[in-house]
């Protein structure tokens, strides 16, 4: 009896959300016992049936568009839930940095994948993105697909660039303000190599120019810059804790001994030489010294910029692990590679690190491609 009395008690809670015509057959079939259950049964699929057919027709226009963005950008569709970092605290973890210092306020899909691939790797970080070109005190960003696709990353944040504020309290104050900077021939280069060097003594964290793909978290990498090539540094990656004493050299020597006319006299030239002070040698190897690190090549730099045309030369599978084995993230080489054209889909070595990691800035150059492909017919 103790049974039957509760399939009875189930069966009431049943009714309370059936529909009515449901719960009229429900009372007759529970009078003839011996049908009840396939009669129910047969009902109950019925109508998840119908629920499921009408569901599938629903007008997807009809939705609300995730986070206000377009259907194109679809949040669920680039972001991985393991991006979702809102449900609890993270533990703290140093910013990674991006900078724009001229007025361009249109990304390309280099500058979409290097934040994309640096939010992917760097989940539980802040990826602040500084751009001149916003204006300050303005709370939307232009229309354009890079914003909106970034905007699908709850760590990436695109802010407005106050230079005055940023060298404020530093010796690169008194040099900013100077107007004849503002006509050397290599201002925007040296402008932002004042910025990144600002950025790691004042905060602290990670800095990356906006021609990197991220290929694992970098976190681990501190205190440290990377070797260019024949014992050169270069500060397209940086990576110091705030107000260390390194830093400090770096912005001394940048007012001290200021140039802006010789191109890389500010920033590769710079690092090295205030890094061979700092460590007393006269050439530099992969080493550490005094608590700054100088990497191998292959760490941020796998690809010399002499080959950079080897980024568009299709590679294996297997080569493609080899190379980048020892790799942290790949530098693009922007300045000499961004006229050659890439072929998407491809198996050329930068066409393969758009699709591992940075897939969604990946499909949306593939849609281009094809949408230029069928203009063309």
């Amino acid at each position: 009896m103790t049974v039957v009395s509760g399939e009875h008690t189930l069966a009431g809670e049943r009714m309370l959300r059936m529909p009515s015509c449901l719960l009229k057959l429900t009372r007759v079939v529970l009078s003839h016992k011996p049908w009840a259950l396939f009669i129910l049964i047969v009902g109950f699929v019925s109508f998840a049936y119908a629920k499921l057919y009408w569901g599938v027709r629903e007008d997807p226009k009809s939705r609300a568009p995730t986070y206000g963005l377009s259907a194109e950008n679809s949040c669920a569709h680039y972001v991985p839930s393991t991006l979702d970092i809102a449900g609890g605290p993270s533990p703290p973890t140093g910013n990674v940095y991006f900078v724009e210092t001229s007025e361009q306020t249109s990304p390309s899909y280099l500058f979409s994948c290097s934040v994309e691939s640096a939010a992917r790797t760097h989940p539980t970080s802040r990826v602040v993105v500084l751009m001149k070109g916003l204006a300050k005190g303005n709370t939307s960003l232009p229309k354009h697909w890079a914003f909106s696709l970034l905007s699908c990353f709850p760590n990436v944040e695109i802010q407005p660039l106050d230079l005055t504020e940023l060298f404020s309290g530093t010796p690169l104050a008194q040099w900013f303000l100077q107007p004849q900077r503002q006509q050397e021939p290599h201002f925007l280069p040296v402008l932002s190599d004042a910025c990144r060097i600002v950025l790691m003594w004042k905060f602290g964290g990670i800095y990356l120019d906006t021609d990197f793909i991220v290929l694992k978290n970098l976190e681990n990498l501190t205190n440290a810059l990377g070797i260019q090539d024949d014992g050169v540094l270069n500060g397209a990656f940086l990576s110091f804790k705030a107000k260390h004493e390194f830093m400090e050299l770096c912005m001394q020597d940048f007012v001290q001994n200021y140039n802006g006319w010789v191109w890389g006299h500010q920033g590769p030239e710079l690092l090295t030489r205030v890094f061979k002070k700092w460590c007393s040698l006269g050439t530099i190897k992969s080493m550490s010294c005094k608590g700054v690190s100088a990497l191998a090549r292959e760490v941020v730099y796998p690809i010399p910029w002499q080959d950079w045309k080897k980024l568009f030369e299709a590679v294996s599978a297997l080569e493609f692990e080899k190379l980048l084995k020892n790799t942290y993230a790949v530098h693009i080489w922007n300045k000499l590679s961004h006229g050659t054209k890439l072929e998407i889909p491809s198996q050329a070595l930068l066409a393969q690190l758009y699709a591992q990691f940075c897939p969604a800035t990946y499909a949306k150059m593939k849609q281009d491609s094809e949408e230029l492909s069928r203009r063309a017919v």
